[in-house]
């Protein structure tokens, strides 16, 4: 029997999130048997589940299919219960490192065990930056009112009128920003310069709407509330003196890290900030032929669930085709 066929997994996806699971729908679909290596929790440096980011949202109003909305982590057991449907295999386990240098491709996990494969499509998504303090880390999780999106949650409910705050000072936290003014009363920019380092066509739009406010020179060192946000202390980096705001929302709008650490740079092309770098248009091709990416880790703009869906469909269509042209199926 050829290596072809003995040991070595046709297609292993990488990650569990949106991205991850449509691509093993779409490869089980197409009798590719795939293996999707799901990962394992993790609380340190920043909260890391299978099923991605949004295992730490609560409503998710804005995916088809849910007309009344759906919790976060119910909507991944629903995407995942449907790839399963089709025999997807699923490791709980974390990819330490690949070894892409040749074929079929080596796959080093998290057990001391290896994997080798013809094709792998890395979904691993990207991981919202976090202050780490353990009342936001609480409220996060619990749907308490602060969250890493201002699009995914900023027209839920419970933020609607209220005064809300955004945590950076790049043009992530201007987009967040001027976004929130849609729905909240008041929008207060938590930066710990006294100017911002976004663009400055960015950085005009929010302090010239009437809804914003920055607040200079400050840090956010613990989130108030129980059950629910009420407000944030604050410490001035000059001064050091501390003072509370009273907020009903918080968002952290301080960048996203893919997760692409396992990933050896010398051997697969990433982006400056480390994001897998698509190397054909709208496709989902990497430098590494037989490599296909999907989802937050190769977009660094967009990082909704269902540009991640259709980027999973993408890399699964890019990988049957690139099996069937290497005479694999």
């Amino acid at each position: 029997m050829s290596e072809q066929n003995e040991n070595v997994e046709k297609v292993v996806i990488i990650g569990s999130g949106p991205a991850g699971w449509t691509a093993a729908i779409y490869t089980a679909r197409a009798n590719l048997d795939p293996l999707v290596l799901e990962g394992v929790p993790k609380t340190s440096p920043s909260i890391i589940l299978p099923g991605g980011q949004l295992m730490l949202t609560t409503e998710v109003e804005n995916f088809p299919g849910y007309p009344e909305g759906v919790q976060g982590p119910q909507m991944m057991e629903d995407i995942k219960k449907q790839a399963l449907r089709f025999e997807t295999r699923v490791k709980s386990l974390d990819v330490l490192k690949c070894d892409l240098s040749q074929r079929p491709f080596t796959l080093e996990l998290s057990d001391k065990s290896t994997i080798k494969a013809h094709s792998v499509i890395v979904a691993t998504g990207a991981t919202a930056n976090w202050l780490g303090l353990e009342n936001e880390m609480r409220l996060a999780t619990t749907g308490g009112g602060v969250s890493a999106c201002a699009v995914c949650d900023g027209a839920l409910p419970i933020f609607r009128d209220q005064p809300l705050a955004v945590v950076g000072g790049g043009d992530s936290a201007m987009e967040e920003a001027s976004y929130l003014t849609k729905f909240a009363s008041k929008v207060y920019i938590i930066h710990r310069r006294d100017e911002f380092r976004a663009s400055k066509i960015m950085a005009d739009r929010v302090l010239n709407n009437p809804k914003c406010e920055p607040v200079w020179n400050s840090t956010v060192v613990d989130v108030l509330g129980e059950d629910k946000i009420t407000g944030v202390k604050l410490k001035n980096t000059q001064t050091g003196e501390e003072s509370e705001l009273p907020v009903k929302g918080l968002f952290m709008a301080i960048g996203h890290t893919p997760a692409t650490g396992f990933l050896n740079p010398e051997q697969i092309e990433l982006t400056e900030k480390k994001f897998l770098k698509l190397t054909e248009g709208q496709r989902s091709l990497t430098s590494v032929e037989g490599v296909f990416a999907a989802g937050d880790c190769a977009d660094a703009t967009y990082k909704q669930a269902i540009t991640a869906a259709g980027m999973g469909c993408k890399a699964a269509i890019d990988a049957e085709r690139w099996l069937a042209d290497q005479g694999i199926d």
